[in-house]
């Protein structure tokens, strides 16, 4: 029975192979580098304590290729005040984006004028528009009452002309409490494609719900948390006309759309963002 002769390892096929080697880590090491560093050196405004990003909508989109986007508004900065878990999960946001016409006008009166506001409802449909031709970008959608998020999946894909949305599922109410429901959509979500995951399921839950099962997902290179941007996409919500948006008062459209469950976010909890703005303009003008 004959053997067969070892293949010689030439010392140059060696020294190439490292030398390839070597390129890829630095290529790879330059990459993180490049991404820390555009962090870093972004412009931001502090409203509240919370450090927005200064971005227009070009800008984000143009920058967005890893990382978790989360989208302040006053609910979320009122949350922030006194909601330690909401505040750890905050921190792990590489994006925190003006979701409000409100706190862009305090922003202005804070004398920091932030660039626009990009709500998590504006910011989904765009971002799926953007990435119409670009294969690397693969939805898996997380939210909605049954049949909700199916409904939004086949309405973006239709007007995207591709299936990027990959993946869609409505979870149970109070998921969040439920490890086992939890790990099974985690599992889903790593079984399929996608190299995007969109979380609507409201704040601070799916804010939370991210920074719990982030590092469990190591193919989702983009996180975003888009509060009800599913329903609204699925047409089970109506949107503010535009011109109410503009002016800052959409909450009250959606106050009047559904006043048992917003009543008390707008009309109690949310009331004292004005005083604690007007206190953070004081203690600048101070300094």
């Amino acid at each position: 029975m004959s053997q067969e002769t070892p293949r010689i390892v030439r010392k140059e096929e060696v020294q190439q192979l490292y030398r390839d080697f070597r390129k890829a880590v630095l290529a790879s090491t330059a990459n993180e580098i490049t991404l820390e560093n555009r962090t870093l050196l972004r412009e931001k405004v502090e409203v509240l304590n919370v450090q927005i990003d200064n971005l227009s909508r070009k800008e984000l989109l143009d920058q967005l290729t890893k990382g978790v986007v989360f989208t302040p508004n006053v609910d979320h900065l009122m949350k922030l005040q006194y909601d330690p878990t909401f505040k750890q999960a905050y921190e792990v946001a590489d994006y925190k984006i003006c979701d409000s016409q409100i706190v862009l006008y305090a922003s202005k009166f804070l004398g920091s004028p932030l660039q626009a506001k990009i709500s998590g409802s504006e910011l989904f449909p765009v971002f799926c528009d953007h990435h119409r031709v670009n294969e690397k970008i693969k939805i898996f959608l997380l939210g909605g009452a049954e049949g909700i998020a199916d409904r939004a999946r086949d309405r973006i894909n239709r007007k995207t002309g591709r299936n990027i949305i990959v993946e869609a599922h409505s979870p149970s109410f109070g998921f969040e409490k439920d490890e086992v429901e939890c790990q099974a959509i985690v599992q889903m979500i790593n079984d399929s494609p996608a190299t995007v995951l969109v979380v609507g399921v409201g704040a601070p839950k799916q804010e939370i719900w991210i920074f719990n099962y982030k590092n469990q997902l190591p193919k989702i290179d983009i996180f975003m948390a888009v509060g009800a941007s599913i329903d609204f996409e699925a047409g089970n919500k109506p949107r503010s006309p535009e011109w109410m948006s503009d002016l800052g008062i959409e909450w009250l459209y959606r106050l009047w759309c559904e006043p048992i469950r917003l009543w008390k976010r707008y009309l109690v909890d949310d009331l004292p963002f004005f005083w604690l703005i007007i206190k953070q303009k004081l203690k600048l003008t101070r300094k």
